[in-house]
């Protein structure tokens, strides 16, 4: 998912406006309809006016409909219309209201004022796309069509929200298109990194991202070059040191002096060490991918190991069983593991080294020791020694690490109660 963040990100803001700009409409078409009700409401009060005066002078039906049909009303009289739109009709909306009626009375005593207060209701209702209002009085009720009103329609508002949708949508989808080159390159990036050194970042696009792309083209073109003049000149001097070491070795079994051939002897065999542990550290920094990687025992890589550092079996107890096993290198690991043999031979106080497992199912190497001076980056720096007297150049642990870090693992260290514990965690 953490690939893909920025792609998520997008995605999650497009929801977001868009969901925010649905109920944002929504809520405006809830209030644009209850306005439009009411406005189209309150025509119940001409229609019960000229009702109620129907009623008081007892005129005909013929005026009581003239009177309606000025206001585009018609009275609904079919009792099995007026059946189906009560019962089938959907109310938009009802409401009670109390009626006054003032009127000039005589009695004995004289003339006085009579005020009269009936209750009403009215109701509104939909009906196959038409609008209907039922006066209710204490005298009886009246269905009236209004043939001019019409029911709220959404269309507008549908048109617009849609409008709306479209452009947010295709805003998002330039966007993602915008990015699209973005995660290209990503994946060109993760070619080149795993080592395919002729993918090619170059493009025509002249945005942001194509400059970029094409900055990277220009970087990927410099390491390149570099990386293979670097080759070149290591495996050229590497070559060139080998020839004089040999015919140094051999110039030096024609000395007379016995203690002049073994220290020349030493010499030569120190900076042909020292060639080997170069070579060693090449290919361990060219590594580019893990096609070499198989799955091996480790007791095998051990005994590899061992018979490589020409030491007795009896200085170095392995307790790790047959059914261990590792996807590694096996002639990087076997270096790895034969120059902590090596480390251990020089600086154990009893030449002796234990391999084995620990609780954590790493792989230990323990001897014997004082306590390390520095602390362990100190001695995997290279041409690092703590000891001038021993016969070492210092790029034993540099290259052990070198390797580990080949193997997606780090070198570590612990010290107890005088052991001295490596550890390839």
């Amino acid at each position: 998912m953490k690939r893909h963040g920025v792609l998520i990100t997008i995605l999650f803001a497009l929801s977001v406006s868009l969901l925010s700009v649905s109920m944002i409409f929504y809520e405006f078409y809830k209030l644009n309809k209850e306005q439009y009700t009411n406005h189209i409401f309150t025509k119940y009060s001409v229609i019960t006016q000229i009702y109620r005066e129907h009623q008081q002078r007892l005129s005909s039906d013929i005026m009581l409909e003239a009177n309606l049909a000025v206001y585009n009303l018609e009275v609904v009289k079919d009792a099995k219309s007026k059946e189906n739109v009560l019962g089938r009709g959907k109310i938009l909306k009802r409401e009670g209201f109390k009626s006054f009626n003032t009127a000039l009375m005589i009695n004995k005593q004289g003339m006085y004022t009579k005020n009269t207060v009936s209750q009403l209701r009215a109701t509104m209702l939909n009906y196959k796309n038409k609008i209907y209002f039922q006066i209710e009085t204490p005298k009886g009720d009246i269905l009236i069509e209004d043939s001019e009103l019409k029911p709220y329609s959404y269309i507008n508002i549908l048109y617009t929200y849609a409008a709306i949708f479209v452009i947010i949508s295709m805003s998002f989808i330039l966007v993602l298109r915008k990015l699209s080159p973005l995660i290209r390159l990503r994946r060109k990036l993760s070619l080149y990194s795993n080592g395919n050194m002729n993918v090619s970042f170059k493009t025509k696009n002249k945005d942001e991202i194509g400059l970029i792309a094409n900055e990277m083209e220009r970087a990927k073109e410099r390491i390149n070059n570099m990386l293979d003049s670097r080759t070149l000149f290591l495996r050229n001097l590497m070559h060139e040191l080998k020839t004089p070491i040999a015919k140094g070795t051999i110039a030096t079994q024609m000395l007379e002096s016995q203690k002049q051939r073994d220290r020349f002897s030493s010499i030569f065999h120190r900076l042909e060490t020292l060639v080997t542990e170069f070579a060693m550290i090449e290919e361990v920094t060219s590594i580019n991918d893990k096609k070499d990687f198989s799955t091996y025992r480790l007791v095998d890589i051990i005994d590899g190991a061992i018979d490589m550092a020409m030491v007795d079996r009896d200085k170095v107890s392995v307790e790790i069983g047959g059914e261990v096993k590792i996807d590694a290198n096996y002639r990087l690991y076997t270096t790895a593991i034969k120059n902590m043999i090596d480390n251990a031979m020089k600086y154990s106080t009893d030449a002796h080294i234990k391999i084995c497992i620990n609780d954590r199912k790493e792989l230990c190497f323990e001897s014997k020791g004082e306590r390390l001076a520095h602390p362990l980056h100190y001695y995997i720096e290279p041409f690092t020694k703590d000891n001038p007297s021993k016969n070492s150049f210092g790029l034993g642990l540099y290259l052990v690490d070198s390797i580990l870090k080949a193997h997606d693992q780090v070198l570590a260290h612990e010290y107890e109660e005088g052991i001295n514990r490596f550890i390839f965690a």
